[in-house]
């Protein structure tokens, strides 16, 4: 049983969202094609930065929990993951911004962006040693640069905010994976590649990857909904 751990949480990440999508008030089902997509395309850069990174020992993947299929030396799990993760959160801010108003105003967003990418580009060379830390946080820096100031993108606030609200739930999934509650964890690193702060059992870095990988979610299922409609 142990072996579908990580598949199990992957299902239970996505079923409740996916059941909810075809509710008649909601209507998500309608915009799948977008979301994979958009899913995919950006899936293609995380599972390629996740091959380099297994392959160099940044981190590794424990079989016990996995029902060992590979990809590339990735588990089916983890490239599952990607897809997910995604749309459940893609799911959450599709809901939220559909029957609330989150709209940051231009300012406070502007100065949000400016801090959160400065912040970044600081703490990627002040640990540039550490690869983890250094590519997560300077490509977060450069993204955020791109989808504010290059693709005139005005809802960062707005899905920075829902991504706070979704962390209870990132805690949970990104908790069991690095160990909470386990007796060993689903994914391990290699210490000497990040900066060693963890929230309960998952580094840091983790929260910034995953908020790297939703904004370019939000952004081409928003791009390839309006093509869809048009």
């Amino acid at each position: 049983m142990l072996h579908y751990t990580y598949l199990l949480i992957n299902f239970f990440t996505v079923i409740i969202c996916f059941v909810f999508s075809f509710h008649p008030k909601i209507k998500f089902n309608r915009h799948f094609s977008a979301f994979f997509k958009a899913a995919l395309m950006v899936a293609l850069v995380f599972i390629f930065w996740d091959i380099w990174f297994t392959k160099r020992g940044v981190w590794w993947f424990n079989d016990t929990y996995l029902l060992g299929i590979r990809v590339y030396n990735l588990p089916i799990e983890e490239i599952l993951f990607f897809f997910c993760i995604p749309f459940s959160c893609i799911f959450t801010y599709f809901c939220l911004d559909q029957f609330f108003k989150l709209d940051w105003k231009p300012l406070p967003e502007k100065i949000f962006v400016i801090i959160s990418i400065v912040s970044s580009v600081g703490i990627a060379f002040y640990f540039h040693d550490k690869i983890y830390t250094f590519i997560t946080f300077l490509s977060t820096a450069v993204s955020m640069f791109t989808l504010y100031f290059v693709l005139k993108s005005r809802w960062i606030g707005k899905a920075s905010f829902i991504y706070l609200v979704l962390m209870p739930g990132f805690l949970l999934v990104n908790g069991i994976l690095t160990g909470t509650g386990l007796e060993s964890p689903i994914v391990n690193y290699n210490p000497q590649d990040f900066m060693g702060i963890r929230m309960l059992t998952i580094p840091i870095e983790d929260t910034v990857y995953g908020y790297e990988m939703i904004l370019w979610n939000i952004y081409l299922f928003q791009k390839l909904k309006r093509n869809e409609q048009n």
